[in-house]
């Protein structure tokens, strides 16, 4: 768990850098002048992820790279994203798959056990009431 802690802004950006495919909470206390209670303040919060939290500008000044090479590579960014999207989002449709399937099996055989006990209760009655 990481922690960014900004207690005294009131203004400005933040950032943070995980690996972890995790929930992540941000919460806001509001601290306003006793003489100004009551009244309505607003927040505002946009969040990115991924390649477009990235900053490109900044890399690009920093390897010296032309406006062109700086945006071919936030294409490049953005293509391996999708990419790994793709990925993940197979992996999670074997899952669900294979979820399907042994729910499918165990309700196959709970049908065939159904029919079975419904077929012997039916032979009995017929015996039963000759």
């Amino acid at each position: 768990s990481s922690g960014i802690n900004a207690e005294s802004t009131d203004k400005g950006k933040f950032a943070f850098t995980t690996d972890d495919y995790d929930v992540f909470e941000i919460c806001f206390i509001s601290r306003v002048p006793t003489n100004m209670r009551g009244g309505r303040h607003e927040v505002f919060l946009q969040t990115k992820h991924g390649v477009e939290a990235k900053n490109y500008e900044n890399l690009g000044d920093a390897a010296k790279l032309k406006p062109l090479e700086v945006e071919l590579k936030r294409l490049e960014d953005l293509s391996e994203s999708i990419v790994q999207d793709f990925a993940h989002m197979r992996q999670r449709e074997e899952e669900m798959r294979d979820t399907n399937e042994s729910t499918n099996s165990v309700f196959s055989i709970s049908t065939l056990f159904s029919m079975c006990c419904l077929l012997g209760l039916a032979t009995w009655q017929v015996l039963y009431l000759r």
